[in-house]
């Protein structure tokens, strides 16, 4: 897991304030800045980025630390308070960006810097940007994607609606200038298989982008245009269903046809305007973790290049015939379901296929439970959150299913191992924050249901073993990371 590739989803809640607030001269406590650099002084400070507040009402905080391994930190009257946001990605150690939505209009992006005289995390640009479900560095910039309805491409249906094409659009904000671009891309047909898709993860390596590709189904476009890409007719809807980021409408093709295949893109520049490779494989589903509208990354590379491709095995979550009660009265919902289980595939580094002779079964390791999200922490040992209950408990209960296992996995071996030792007994664990990197280990805030203030975790990945670090003073931690300045 690399530094400026670490996200979480943040609370919904949004506040309007932005300011700073004086430390904490408690005693028992960690303070934001223990020590004033000296002039000329190249320091860097962990950050933490917690969530403080009222049930109601919630606030971002942004403390500082010099160390994650122990002591307790507060967040509230101590750092810098902002605007939560729906993301946060670390651009290297230079900036921390922050994504805030606006209604589902045009986001604003607040970067945030150390200061090098005081220490302390600051605002130091503001961005405006598109819509993004997902994220990641690229070059000098931090890129998102998401996937649109254009204005641009468009089809006529029988009943001479003009429907029009989706679109992958894209923002690259620039960490050396501060300027923002746009980009977009056709998303219909991306893969040849009639289905549009949106992107899944950004990885840089051996100097190319490599990013997973998830087929949607066919939109209202697509069903029209590549009419010979309908693999079933009865898979095309024909009464309005759904809810929120799955809602649907008569005449599309509302999941994939093809879950049990993954799907990455290579791109050897540095535009979405090229024409990527496409490595596909048919041993694992695709390649993405999914909550809501949000696709998280599931792609990782190890130390020495090699991309390491994981699959939850989501495809299992679509019932083949399922029955819908819309306002014109009862319809089946048809979809392909998938049946492949949580797995592993590798491109090797330099490579731009699929390594025919690397694929790893996650479930039968372990628990046996399926994957929800993994993470790189070193070399080529991979941070895995497993679904606790198993796949059962993944399908039937979707986005309240049991997510309190935390596993280790090492590329070179193929093996899992669960991580059991120092950590809260699972039936505690009420929530992970999205980890960090650092010296070999991985850092992991966890959230308990025993009243406990929330807690950093420093786990070993080659002895399979975690340790308590940090206490945050706050109600959950969101991101973790670190910030130099000079």
């Amino acid at each position: 897991m690399k530094t400026n590739q670490m996200t979480w989803a943040l609370a919904a809640a949004l506040t309007t304030s932005s300011l700073f607030i004086a430390c904490d001269e408690s005693s028992d406590l960690l303070p934001d800045t223990p020590d004033t650099p000296q002039a000329g002084e190249t320091i860097s400070r962990y950050v933490v980025a917690a969530q403080s507040g009222g049930s109601s009402s919630t606030a971002m905080y942004l403390a500082t630390s010099e160390t994650l391994d122990e002591g307790t930190l507060t967040t509230v009257g101590n750092g810098l308070e902002t605007e939560s946001g729906s993301n946060l990605i670390f651009y290297k150690d230079a900036y921390l960006f922050n994504f805030q939505y606006n209604d589902g209009g045009q986001g604003t992006a607040f970067a945030y810097a150390l200061n090098a005289q005081t220490g302390k995390v600051e605002e130091a640009r503001r961005y405006t940007f598109n819509r993004t479900t997902t994220y990641g560095t690229w070059g000098d910039n931090v890129i998102t994607a998401s996937t649109n309805v254009g204005t641009q491409e468009n089809v006529t249906n029988e009943a001479g609606e003009t429907l029009y094409a989706k679109y992958l659009q894209f923002n690259y904000l620039s960490a050396v200038d501060a300027t923002t671009r746009t980009g977009s891309r056709l998303a219909e047909n991306f893969l040849g298989n009639g289905e549009s898709v949106s992107f899944a993860g950004f990885v840089e390596a051996n100097g190319k982008l490599y990013t997973s590709v998830v087929p949607m189904g066919m939109s209202h476009y697509g069903v029209v245009k590549y009419p010979d890409l309908v693999s079933d007719s009865r898979l095309v809807t024909d009464h309005t269903g759904g809810s929120g980021s799955g809602s649907y409408t008569p005449g599309q093709i509302p999941s994939t046809q093809y879950p049990d295949s993954a799907y990455v893109a290579i791109y050897s520049g540095d535009s979405f305007d090229e024409t990527p490779v496409i490595a596909r494989t048919g041993r694992i589903g695709f390649a993405s973790g999914r909550m809501r509208s949000q696709y998280y990354q599931t792609i990782w590379a190890a130390d020495n290049g090699d991309l390491y491709v994981f699959s939850p095995g989501f495809g299992r979550t679509a019932k083949a015939e399922s029955t819908v009660e819309a306002e014109d009265g009862t319809h089946t919902l048809y979809k392909v379901e998938g049946k492949l289980p949580s797995g592993v595939v590798r491109i090797k580094a330099g490579a731009t296929e699929f390594d025919d002779a690397y694929y790893v079964n996650l479930e039968e390791q372990g628990n046996g439970n399926p994957m929800f999200r993994c993470w790189h922490i070193t070399e080529d040992y991979f941070l895995l959150q497993m679904y606790g209950k198993g796949v059962e408990d993944m399908v039937a209960n979707s986005t309240k299913a049991d997510r309190s296992e935390l596993a280790i996995f090492q590329g070179s071996t193929q093996e899992l191992t669960v991580l059991t030792t120092g950590m809260p007994d699972k039936s505690l664990i009420s929530s992970f924050g999205t980890p960090y990197s650092d010296g070999g280990y991985a850092y992991i805030p966890v959230v308990t249901t025993d009243g406990a203030q929330p807690a950093i975790y420093k786990i070993d990945p080659k002895a399979a073993t975690a340790t308590k670090g940090i206490t945050i003073e706050a109600n959950s931690v969101t991101a973790l990371g670190k910030l130099s300045a000079f």
